[in-house]
């Protein structure tokens, strides 16, 4: 699957350390909202993506592991950017917008290797509008979901793509890094994909957990999704839009929005189709491709760091 037109996206891993970071580019800017819905967010450069605000585009989407130490990798990207002449023109300078959210992976893999200005600089040389990899990559090299009963009962999670086509034309894309507290299960069945396991191995539902007994949840969440299209979007129906794709988080996983879960989600406009698009269409293919970009982040990522990949596990058809 690739990206929309208008749109890159390069990934760099540490299959050693267990830690990466994935650059979604627009090398000639995109409008661009956000929204956070997490207890625990760590961001940079999100106020700046409100209707109302000077600055009409951005040109990177940093989603980065390290926790806070993560977003180092955005001034990587910043620093890339200037060397190509991208960025938003000032009297005596292009400054390159980039905004990015973090993720916390210390727990899983090695705490003392983060993405920093080289890796992040390293993820944008290689973003290219090819096939876009899923799995143990990028951001989601070092993520796990399930961690209601701790991080050594979890299921090791990754990054998924999902893209629905508008019937007049245009399409929208997800690409989701799924880290979360809670279990991703399958939106129209309910069935867990990836989630708290029993000593069988056998999923157990976190919700269930929680309204049991007072859980003692491991720190290191944050599910992260950059939503994609190339429909004209102006900022203020792009605020809204990502407003109703998060629902596509609180559909696939659960619980969602937690305090241990920094949930951010960004929605991004090349506007290269020249089409407008009709928003209700927009919004329903949106969530539907988050949901599902979150089902094969639980579903394409490999055993690693001592924990099952869904795929890995006997309970997974």
């Amino acid at each position: 699957m690739r990206p929309p037109n208008g749109f890159e996206i390069g990934h760099w891993t540490d299959t050693a350390a267990l830690t990466g970071c994935t650059v979604v580019l627009c090398r000639a800017g995109a409008r661009a909202a956000v929204s956070v819905r997490g207890g625990a967010p760590g961001t940079r450069e999100t106020d700046l993506l409100r209707p109302g605000m000077l600055v009409e585009k951005l040109h990177a989407v940093v989603l980065t592991g390290g926790s806070a130490f993560g977003l180092d990798s955005a001034t990587g990207v910043v620093e890339y950017l200037e060397s190509e002449g991208i960025g938003f023109e000032t009297p005596v300078a292009r400054v390159p917008i980039v905004s990015a959210a973090v993720l916390y992976d210390l727990a899983l893999g090695s705490a003392a290797v983060r993405p920093g200005r080289r890796e992040g600089e390293l993820a944008a040389r290689a973003a290219h509008a090819g096939e876009i990899e899923e799995g143990n990559v990028g951001a989601g090299t070092g993520a796990s979901s399930g961690k209601v009963m701790g991080l050594a009962r979890a299921t090791k999670t990754g990054v998924g793509v999902a893209q629905v086509a508008l019937p007049a034309g245009g399409v929208v894309l997800a690409l989701a890094v799924a880290n979360a507290l809670g279990e991703i299960v399958d939106p129209e069945t309910g069935r867990i994909l990836a989630g708290a396991r029993s000593a069988e191995d056998q999923f157990v539902a976190g919700e269930s957990l929680i309204l049991a007994a007072t859980p003692k949840p491991a720190f290191g969440n944050t599910t992260l999704v950059c939503v994609m299209t190339d429909l004209e979007l102006d900022k203020t129906a792009l605020d809204r839009l990502a407003d109703q794709a998060s629902d596509g988080l609180a559909r696939a996983v659960r619980p969602c929005h937690t305090r241990f879960d920094g949930d951010t989600l960004f929605t991004l406009s090349s506007g290269s189709s020249g089409l407008a698009g009709d928003p209700m269409q927009v919004g329903v293919a949106a969530v539907r491709a988050v949901e599902r970009a979150l089902a094969r982040a639980a579903t394409t990522a490999a055993s690693a760091g001592g924990l099952p990949g869904a795929r890995d596990l006997p309970t997974i058809d």
